[in-house]
C-alpha cells in the first residue's frame, strides 16, 4: 500500500481520533502532520485544554507517521512534555519530524503547535511488526 494511503486507511478506521476532529494535513514516508481545534468538551477543570488532548494529538501523528513504512507498526514507549497551556478554540497541528528505523525498532519525535509555537514535544518509541499494509 502507498505510504500516503495508509495514515488516511488508518483515520478511516480510529473512531477516537475522529472524534477529536483531526484531519491529516501532509503524509510522506517518516513523515506526518495532523492538526485539529481545541473545543469546549476537551477543557480541564482549570478551563485549558486536558494534557490527553495534545497527547492524543501527537500520538495520532507518531502512529501515522511509523505506519507510513508499510508494516503495521504498535507504539511500545511514549512521553510528552506539555510546555504551553492551550485555550478553547487553539488550531494544534502535530508533526513526526523525526523518524529513525532501526531494524524493527523505530524512534519518533513530534512537535505540538500552535501556530510556529512549540506548545508540546512527544517521543515515541515504535515496534515494526512483519505485517504489511493492504
Amino acid at each position: 500500500m502507498d505510504s500516503k494511503a495508509i495514515p488516511v486507511k488508518m483515520l478511516s478506521q480510529d473512531a477516537f481520533s475522529t472524534w477529536l476532529g483531526i484531519e491529516i494535513l501532509e503524509v510522506e514516508k517518516g513523515r506526518c502532520k495532523v492538526g485539529m481545534t481545541v473545543r469546549k468538551e476537551m477543557l480541564n477543570s482549570m478551563g485549558k485544554a486536558h494534557g490527553g488532548i495534545s497527547y492524543s494529538l501527537a500520538d495520532t501523528a507518531f502512529g501515522f507517521s511509523a505506519n507510513t513504512h508499510g508494516k503495521y507498526a504498535v507504539s511500545i514507549e511514549t512521553s510528552i512534555n506539555h510546555i504551553e497551556a492551550l485555550e478553547e478554540g487553539d488550531y494544534l497541528t502535530a508533526e513526526a519530524t523525526v523518524d529513525v528505523t532501526k531494524t524493527k525498532v523505530g524512534f519518533n519525535i513530534v512537535e505540538v503547535k500552535r501556530e510556529d509555537q512549540i506548545v508540546a514535544l512527544f517521543k515515541g518509541v515504535v515496534y515494526r511488526t512483519s505485517k504489511n499494509w493492504e
